[in-house]
This record gives structure tokens, C-alpha cells and sequence, in this order.
């Protein structure tokens, strides 16, 4: 009886994943967090349709500069077709430049409002970039910094002469950078959208430790990350990167990036032909609790090939 049954099980198994080929499935691990699928792009009736037909739960637009009646029209355009614009690209800010500053604070409150008409939960902000000086290369920083004031005591290990001018043009962008952002922080109140501050290739926070103290300094609900998977990968893994942040990170960007075989360096590539581990990029994602969307931000394949590698992302493969 107990071989017979045995039998039985394994030709029930063998059916159902048979059947599960057939249909060309992608049998997810056992992950309790649920994520969802989106690309960058513009929030037309045609885009919409196109991206919902290729398998995908929404956009990310970087039309911030619009009123909060267009961006209502396109929230509404995009739930008439089951589809969500879950967040905005503000994109570079430039905090650290005073006769830059108030213009870009008037309109990063106005990207504030328009996320929100489109019923977005985030807006991505870069709040400066540094640059024009002697700066390490990617793999031979050693950072150590303050951890009261967040500011940057030393960028790689010995003498750090050579790089005296971009440690003092860190630390007064951590300072401006804060005192801005908090400025901002009653308007993201009262819009209910989330600052999700991400420091793309801008020299800045540019190891996971120095970037979550940073985030972390402001301890505010509305004040959060968003983290590009793949622009970190010349600094440290993806993975030590979501381990530092955490529960701060709201929104994922999903890129790749080629490391050269000596680590120096690299390329972009499109995600999964890359360096990043994504297996077990999608374990810590797990780890942190993260319910949300996984947005492409990339080109040059077709959408239902992003599509497909981003169920595979989403299944641990």
C-alpha cells in the first residue's frame, strides 16, 4: 500500500509540474512578500495598455513637472485599465548650490503635489551631486565617518591629502543636503508622499553604511530610500547594500552591471546578465519585509522579455 501510494504521489507531482511547463510557468520560491512589475515610462493611454499587456502592474513616470489636474487624468486613465502609477522621478536636485537651492525646493514641492495626484506613494529625489575634484576610484574607497554628524573623516585607508577638497565638498553636501530635505518634509506631509531620497553615481554616500546613516539621520516616516539594485554594484554588492538600509527602502530601481574581471570597473547590462546575485537579492528583499513594485529602469528588449526576467527576479531565480 505504501509503495502504491508512494507511486500515486509521484505521478500526481509529476503531472502538475508537467502541467506547469507546459503552460510555461515560473514556479515561485515560498516568499511571503509580494512584489509587483513596472517600467519607467510615459503615462499615455497606448504606453499603459502596451506595458498592462506585456504582463506588467504599473509605471514610474518622470513627468514630474505637470499640474495636479493632468497627473489626476493619467491616475485616472492608468485604474481604468487595472494598471497603477506607483511613483515619480524628480531625479538631480542641487542642494549644495545656494543660488540653486530655493528654486529647486519650489520644485520639488510641486513634484510633491503631482506625485501624489497621480496617486503615487513616492518621489525619487537625488538631492545633490559632487564632482570636479580628485575623487577615489570605486574599489579603492575605504570610508570611515562620524557618526553623530554623518560627516566623512577619511575616503580611503593612508593619506588622504590628495582628497581633501572632495571630503570637504561631502560633508557640506550631507549638511545642506539634510537641512533641505527637511524643508521639504511638511510637504511631503501633507501630500502623503514619501521623499525617497537614492544617490545615483553623484560621488556622494557612496558605501551602504555612510548612505543609511544618512537616510536614517533624518528619522522621519516621510524621509525613506530608494535603491537602484544595479548603480551600486561598483561600490559593494546589491546585497550588503539592501542589508544596511533595510526597512528604509520603499521603492527598488532594477538594473544590472557587468564587473570587469578584475572588479575594477564595468558596464551596464540589462538585468540577470549582469553581476548581481539575484537570488539572493530577492532573499534579502525577502528579509526586509519589502511589499512593493520592482521597476525596470532600462531599454533595448522587448516588454514581454522584461517581463519574463523580472518573474524570474520575482521567484528567486
Amino acid at each position: 500500500m505504501r509503495a502504491q501510494m508512494t507511486r500515486r504521489g509521484f505521478l500526481a507531482a509529476s503531472a502538475v509540474a508537467g502541467a506547469g511547463l507546459m503552460a510555461g510557468r515560473i514556479e515561485a520560491a515560498p516568499f511571503q512578500t509580494k512584489l509587483q512589475k513596472a517600467m519607467i515610462a510615459k503615462p499615455t493611454e497606448k504606453i499603459l495598455r502596451e506595458h498592462k499587456e506585456a504582463g506588467f502592474d504599473g509605471l514610474e513616470t518622470s513627468d514630474w513637472n505637470v499640474s495636479p489636474d493632468d497627473a489626476e487624468q493619467a491616475r485616472k486613465r492608468a485604474e481604468q485599465l487595472g494598471m497603477k502609477i506607483h511613483s515619480v522621478l524628480f531625479g538631480w536636485a542641487n542642494f549644495n548650490h545656494e543660488d540653486k537651492l530655493a528654486a529647486d525646493l519650489a520644485n520639488v514641492e510641486k513634484a510633491l503635489k503631482a506625485t501624489a495626484a497621480y496617486g503615487a506613494s513616492a518621489l525619487l529625489l537625488v538631492p545633490c551631486r559632487v564632482g570636479g575634484m580628485a575623487i577615489p576610484e570605486a574599489w579603492e574607497f575605504d570610508i570611515e565617518f562620524d557618526e553623530r554628524t554623518g560627516h566623512v573623516t577619511r575616503v580611503v585607508a593612508g593619506d588622504n591629502a590628495k582628497y581633501r577638497a572632495y571630503i570637504e565638498a561631502q560633508n557640506h553636501a550631507t549638511d545642506v543636503s539634510r537641512r533641505a530635505v527637511e524643508k521639504l518634509i511638511p510637504t511631503a506631509e501633507k501630500t502623503g508622499v514619501i521623499i525617497a531620497l537614492e544617490n545615483v553615481w553623484n560621488n556622494l554616500w557612496v558605501k551602504p553604511a555612510l548612505f543609511a546613516h544618512f537616510v536614517k539621520s533624518f528619522n522621519n516616516r516621510w524621509v525613506q530610500t530608494y535603491f537602484d539594485i544595479g548603480n551600486h554594484v561598483k561600490y559593494a554588492p546589491a546585497e550588503e547594500w539592501i542589508r544596511a538600509l533595510g526597512k528604509t527602502i520603499v521603492k527598488f530601481h532594477v538594473k544590472d552591471f557587468k564587473l570587469n574581471p578584475d572588479g575594477h570597473g564595468g558596464k551596464f547590462v540589462h538585468p540577470r546578465d549582469g553581476s548581481v546575485n539575484w537570488p539572493l537579492v530577492r532573499e534579502e528583499i525577502e528579509k526586509i519585509g519589502y511589499n512593493g513594485f520592482l521597476t525596470i529602469e532600462d531599454g533595448g528588449l522587448p516588454l514581454k522579455e522584461f517581463s519574463h526576467r523580472l518573474d524570474l527576479i520575482i521567484a528567486g531565480k
